[in-house]
């Protein structure tokens, strides 16, 4: 009679292996996923705005933008559409930098982006050093189909929370499901919980 060693399935899981979340492939290359047609948005004209839930709003330019404190964000990211990428390299501002001009008791965050993209978030997961709005990836200006000028990344996430083109976020004292949370995308989206649609 043979003997079967249960514990044997194959090669040895690396530390790679460890950061990539269930149901996820690793890919070297960057794809590009989007609701509708790129906007193209010129610094010149681009603006950030945050809008309390007392309807206040503090609007930065891009030159604003650039003359606050810079962040350099290294991450992996993780797409509902199963891919992952490790060690990205961004460069942007903090959320906690940009809430900082901002008076609020809110709870919930709607992101909102030129061509009219939405999602929704707890205000927490923008704190705590956990997002950013970004405006280079790899140390080059962000492209256009990535997002740029500037994007979201929030990337504890799948990134469809991580909205490109970003505009503004609106704080609410309750949560509004966003363009992929309407259309049955889970409403907070943990990739470690693999929560991809709503009832997972």
């Amino acid at each position: 009679m043979g003997i079967i060693s249960r514990g044997f399935g194959g090669r040895r899981r690396t530390a790679e292996d460890a950061r990539v979340p269930p149901g996820q492939y690793l890919t070297d290359g960057f794809p590009v996923l989007s609701a509708g047609p790129t906007p193209r948005v010129t610094e010149e004209d681009w603006r950030f705005s945050i809008t309390s839930e007392a309807g206040d709003t503090v609007t930065w330019t891009w030159e604003e933008f650039l003359a606050l404190p810079q962040e350099r964000p290294h991450t992996d990211i993780h797409c509902v559409t199963r891919w992952s990428k490790l060690d990205t390299e961004w460069t942007g501002v903090g959320l906690d930098t940009l809430l900082e001009s901002v008076d609020t008791a809110a709870d919930f965050a709607l992101a909102y982006s030129h061509g009219g993209y939405t999602t929704n978030l707890p205000l927490e997961d923008l704190a705590g050093g956990q997002a950013w709005v970004v405006h280079a990836f790899g140390g080059e200006p962000l492209a256009p189909e990535h997002g740029g000028p500037a994007r979201l990344l929030v990337p504890h996430l799948y990134f469809w929370k991580s909205a490109k083109w970003i505009k503004g976020v609106r704080l609410l004292d309750h949560d509004e499901p966003g363009f992929w949370e309407q259309a049955g995308y889970h409403p907070y989206g943990d990739p470690w919980r693999e929560q991809r649609y709503w009832g997972d």
